[in-house]
């Protein structure tokens, strides 16, 4: 494999590298740092451009969360050339549909076009990148919109509220403790000034990479790269600090009381991912993934067969969690009692599972079924090109290979049984559990509480 041009910040000439082609996959470097990935897909005459940028909810700090959420929504409000809301009228005008999304790890912009109209969307990215225009009346007017949104998503929905309350009692010093739309004071007092400084640092074509998937050759791809990102400057971005989260010594327990009909419960144990763990357990997040859908994988997982079904417990249950991500996370379990039954009766059968596996090895049958399920998931997600970008663009972003996309299924048909039950037993204890409680309160018109009382018992 070629390795990487050493970039010059001093420098930013239109030189480029063909790193690496693989499996339809084509990926370049600018001389001014931007990473171009392209993947052929000649299925159908559209294209799907994505740019993601190295920064989301764990990069800010106490008195600017949300920043980069609000800054997604301002880069929809004009540029130099632009005027405001503009840009999408232009995606509009030429057939296609365009959107954000801001994550913890990353801001992500895509537009789905005819293959025909890439450089309309090269030529919007690339002005939106370095030309951004942040006028205060518009943000004024935004940090309404947004602060709307976090009443109707998160203060006016009490699993929400819940959700939010856990993460910020399992993580201490872990920037996923910020809850990606932010704390509504914040919210309430961005200036322009700190979107400016926030754009400056993060919005450059060395914090970047352009995702391309669809009808198209990487050659005339690169070319127009060259012409719209080429020119533009890179800038000297902040270097992180790790903010590892410190170990926990004890189960941590939250209560939300909010207006609700019905209880609701979240119980969550800290576990490594892909991006965190060491050479020799790197299964271990391949496993934990196993293990999820070993509970949480249809209607003939154990949770839906033994706990809605059969013990007739739980009105719904789940589990999940995400093995790719920039830091350290959780494993969670979230669901409702049905009438009759509590919060710890739920508690309790859920404990009771976890058990189970950490006490008797899953069987080749269900384990096969679970894997092929995983194989049929991943298979139907890579039939749209769109889903395509998407693996790309988070795995790069959160600073791992786009090539892991192409190892999952290897990697988790590899799983032992002896495995799944060697994660259940280092991660699923007390001393990494937090466990937060919806208490309903009267639904007597009133908004739910803005926060929640929680109480740590280490």
């Amino acid at each position: 494999m070629q390795m990487l041009k050493k970039i010059k910040l001093c420098c930013w000439l239109l030189v480029t590298i063909p790193v690496i082609t693989m499996a339809n996959v084509t990926e370049y470097q600018l001389d001014n740092g931007l990473k171009l990935i392209v993947k052929e897909d000649h299925r159908a005459p559209v294209v799907v451009t994505q740019v993601w940028y190295k920064v989301g909810s764990s990069y800010e700090q106490n008195g600017t969360t949300g920043i980069s959420h609000q800054l997604e929504h301002m880069m929809f409000k004009g540029t130099e050339n632009l005027g405001p809301n503009e840009f999408s009228q232009i995606i509009a005008a030429n057939g296609g549909n365009e959107n954000a999304f801001t994550g913890r790890d990353y801001t992500a912009y895509f537009q789905t076009l005819e293959k025909d109209r890439l450089e309309v969307s090269f030529r919007l990215e690339a002005e939106r990148m370095r030309k951004l225009v942040i006028d205060n009346a518009e943000l004024l007017k935004e940090r309404e919109v947004v602060a709307e949104e976090r009443r109707m998503r998160t203060d006016d929905d009490p699993q929400a509220l819940v959700s939010e309350a856990f993460n910020a009692a399992a993580f201490v010093n872990s920037p996923y403790h910020h809850p990606v739309i932010g704390w509504m004071t914040d919210i309430n007092n961005y200036e322009a000034d700190d979107l400016r400084k926030w754009y400056q640092k993060w919005y450059a074509p060395n914090n970047a990479t352009v995702v391309i998937v669809g009808d198209v050759e990487p050659v005339a791809v690169l070319a127009l790269a060259k012409q719209y990102f080429g020119p533009l400057k890179p800038e000297t971005t902040a270097l992180l600090k790790p903010q590892l989260e410190i170990e926990q010594h004890g189960k941590r327990t939250v209560e939300v009381k909010a207006p609700a009909e019905l209880p609701y419960m979240m119980m969550g144990w800290k576990v490594p991912v892909v991006a965190t763990i060491d050479q020799a357990s790197s299964w271990e997040p391949y496993a934990l993934e196993m293990l999820a859908g070993i509970l949480d994988g249809g209607d003939s997982a154990r949770f839906s067969r033994n706990l809605v079904r059969g013990e007739e417990v739980a009105a719904s249950v789940g589990a999940g969690y995400g093995l790719f991500s920039r830091l350290a996370d959780v494993f969670t379990v979230a669901g409702t009692p049905v009438k009759g039954k509590s919060v710890a009766d739920l508690q309790q059968a859920v404990m009771k599972q976890i058990t189970q596996l950490q006490t008797e090895l899953v069987s080749d049958q269900e384990l096969n079924r679970i894997k092929a399920q995983v194989v049929a998931n991943a298979v139907y997600e890579r039939d749209t090109v769109f889903y395509q970008a998407m693996q790309i663009g988070m795995l790069e972003t959160i600073g791992l290979d786009w090539r892991l996309s192409d190892a999952y299924v290897e990697n988790v048909q590899a799983v032992t049984a002896e495995q799944v039950q060697a994660v259940a037993k280092k991660y699923f204890i007390n001393q990494g559990l937090t466990v937060a409680e919806l208490i309903p309160m009267p639904l007597d018109g009133k908004k739910p509480a803005m926060s929640a009382g929680a109480r740590h018992d280490y």
